[in-house]
């Protein structure tokens, strides 16, 4: 591995983490709060360990994969470790390994906390914990590659950070690394943008609808409220929390194709029209249950249980009600809804539903051949393309390693910490799909202060493991990964 260039880009990562800093210090001289010089003195800690390494370090080397997987998977677990310095510096979070849940989890657009009582944490505080799902929701090395000098390897940091799903699609924006990513960054910005406006205009306190919209269209979930989006009680609130938890969870290659007019790409999108089915699927069935077991009205029903479903589905983990108390009906299918995630090349994790795709296509295909047309040659074909018989084979390995790590996961929280199953399962599903609230003493009027620091260091690499989408941050375990 080129170590040196590895240690530019790294100094390079600590340097916007830092810089990134500054904004929660404006908040917090807003406020007048006593957050203010914790975050200026984390902020020129950062800067001060990555200045150095970046410029001492700089070189023409070409960045590999093995170099990308070895930054993308420790450059997130360095920049979570001194993004918890301002909460361990001020008190709020006194504890290191609280410190780094926090913000592995914020980074990896989880939104699982360790945090009983938000409220009474400082306001610049709170908006760095909800700018960790503005930076970590794209991607935190795609904003890095902008940085880079050309020919430093950026596709390779983007393939290391990507999912499975998105070398599936195989779509791009332009030819350039960095128009693509600048091209990215410029829609997440502008719909995060839009909905802060929105939420604003409907009298949302603008710190709020800040926070807020940090968390929605990152797919994460951290509120600056006790009670999540519920706090609000406004239809209108939620109305629009569940569109752009919904735009966060599309390709955002449907974007760009939209603004340039080429609206046939979003018809013969074969992800997004099942992702638009899952979505209907659920929330009709969801809704329909709480209805007919009167734990609400007709219209609250759909507005309650649209919202839930969605904020599960795309991995968000936003709340407007306790979920654990509406009949085991609803509650099996938002625990089922927890297994699927959004679509590939979204701000999303989750297992995606791309692979149910091509998975469900390849076993129509496979009965066909077998019973029906034996002499046959039966191809699956997404986007109205035929696709390699290596793309399906990546889809099935992706979702047995995804559910394999979630029963072995659960086997070793109810051995660590002696939680009940439902828990330990639910904790490790909510961790490995970034989804956040999960169910038993995890749900959604719950958190994960309870667990033991070996549970929690654990939970914090599922959520890696998951943001990365499994392969890259496995990878790391072989031996031959570091051998020459």
């Amino acid at each position: 591995m080129h170590f040196t260039s590895i240690i530019h880009v790294l100094g390079l990562l600590l340097i916007v983490t830092g810089s990134s800093m500054f904004a929660p210090a404006i908040c917090s001289v807003y406020y007048g709060e006593a957050d203010l010089l914790p975050i200026i003195y984390s902020a020129l800690i950062t800067i001060g360990i990555g200045l150095p390494c970046w410029y001492f370090c700089r070189t023409e080397e070409e960045l590999n994969i093995k170099d990308g997987i070895f930054i993308a998977v420790f450059g997130w677990m360095l920049v979570s470790a001194l993004s918890g310095l301002p909460f361990m510096i001020h008190g709020a979070i006194p504890t290191f390994t609280d410190a780094f849940f926090e913000m592995m989890s914020g980074y990896t657009t989880t939104g699982a906390t360790i945090l009983t009582d938000i409220e009474s944490v400082p306001h610049g505080l709170l908006f760095w914990r909800s700018e960790t799902h503005l930076l970590g929701g794209m991607g935190f090395l795609t904003l890095t590659i902008i940085f880079l000098p050309k020919g430093m390897g950026g596709l390779r940091l983007f393939r290391a950070e990507s999912s499975p799903g998105q070398v599936i699609t195989k779509e791009k924006f332009k030819a350039r690394n960095k128009d693509t990513m600048i091209m990215l960054w410029l829609i997440y910005l502008g719909l995060n943008l839009l909905q802060i406006l929105l939420l604003w205009l409907g009298d949302m306190p603008m710190f709020d609808a800040m926070c807020t919209a940090f968390g929605t269209v990152s797919t994460s979930g951290y509120s600056p409220k006790n009670a999540s989006i519920g706090h609000y009680n406004s239809a209108y609130f939620d109305w629009i929390t569940i569109l752009f938890m919904f735009l966060g969870g599309m390709t955002f290659i449907l974007f760009y194709q939209m603004m340039r007019g080429d609206w046939h790409s979003l018809r013969i999108n074969t992800e997004f029209r099942w992702y638009v089915g899952f979505i209907l699927f659920f929330c009709v069935a969801v809704s329909i249950i709480l209805w007919q077991h009167n734990t609400y009205g007709a219209m609250d029903s759909i507005r309650y249980g649209t919202f839930q479903v969605i904020s599960l589905l795309t991995t968000t983990g936003f709340g407007t009600a306790d979920y654990e108390l509406w009949p085991q009906g609803a509650q099996m299918f938002l625990y089922a809804v927890c297994f699927i995630g959004a679509c590939a090349g979204s701000t999303t994790s989750g297992i995606k539903v791309v692979h149910y795709v091509l998975i469900c296509k390849f076993m129509y295909a496979s009965v066909r051949k077998i019973f029906f047309q034996p002499m046959a040659v039966v191809s699956v074909r997404l986007n109205q393309r035929p696709v390699d018989s290596s793309i399906i084979d990546l889809a099935i390995c992706y979702f047995i390693v995804n559910i394999f790590m979630v029963l072995l996961g659960g086997c070793f929280m109810v051995l660590v910490d002696s939680m009940d199953y439902v828990t330990a399962m639910s904790s490790v599903i909510a961790a490995l799909m970034n989804i956040g609230p999960g169910f038993g003493e995890v749900g959604p009027s719950d958190n994960y202060a309870f667990i033991s620091d070996t549970g929690k260091w654990f939970l914090a690499w599922n959520m890696l493991v998951g943001r990365l989408e499994m392969f890259s941050a496995l990878v790391v375990f072989y031996p031959s990964f570091w051998k020459k």
